[in-house]
């Protein structure tokens, strides 16, 4: 069997390591269907924010295509609480938690400030606070927070794939004591 090699989620906690998913988390993990709808929410969520970044920098280098690269944000943002509320589900089967389980008690931090940068370039845009570029500004910070926050999922979970036994994190912290 191969050791436990230790992923840390928070350079500052102290105490003993977990499991990233101990066997029970581990079933309900595989057997449950929102395992399957963030497999397939994730990449879907990737490509329109590709497809959105290029919308956005278009406009913001030609001012061409202003109406095509708001839409585009909207439509990520709607991708984002798709993904944000079926993956609280998720977190709620395998975990017992709707939000800031332990083992992803960082990503889900992360994750509050993407919805709030995107809800914020939704608010400007319905409100019609600030220039048009002003607005893109604020998406493309969300954007920058997302790809952070994607990066965090991803790391994690391939760690988790290539050990093949329990991964170990550390607390996450004060929210991460509770259970």
């Amino acid at each position: 069997m191969e050791p436990l090699r230790s992923i840390r989620s928070d350079t500052t906690a102290g105490g003993p390591a977990r499991a990233l998913y101990t066997p029970a988390e581990r079933r309900r993990r595989d057997t449950t269907v929102w395992t399957l709808v963030q497999g397939i929410l994730a990449p879907l969520q990737f490509l329109v924010c590709l497809v959105s970044l290029a919308l956005v920098v278009r406009y913001l280098a030609t001012s061409e295509g202003y109406e095509a690269a708001a839409v585009s944000v909207v439509v990520k943002t709607l991708a984002l609480y798709a993904i944000m509320v079926t993956g609280s589900i998720w977190e709620k089967v395998v975990f017992g938690r709707w939000l800031f389980a332990p083992a992803f008690f960082w990503e889900d931090l992360v994750s509050m400030g993407v919805i709030a940068l995107h809800t914020a370039y939704v608010a400007m845009l319905v409100a019609g606070l600030g220039t048009p570029g002003e607005q893109f500004a604020v998406a493309l910070a969300g954007y920058a927070a997302y790809v952070v926050n994607a990066g965090q999922f991803v790391l994690k979970l391939r760690a988790a794939r290539l050990a093949g036994s329990p991964v170990l994190v550390e607390p996450a912290g004060p929210a991460g004591a509770a259970a």
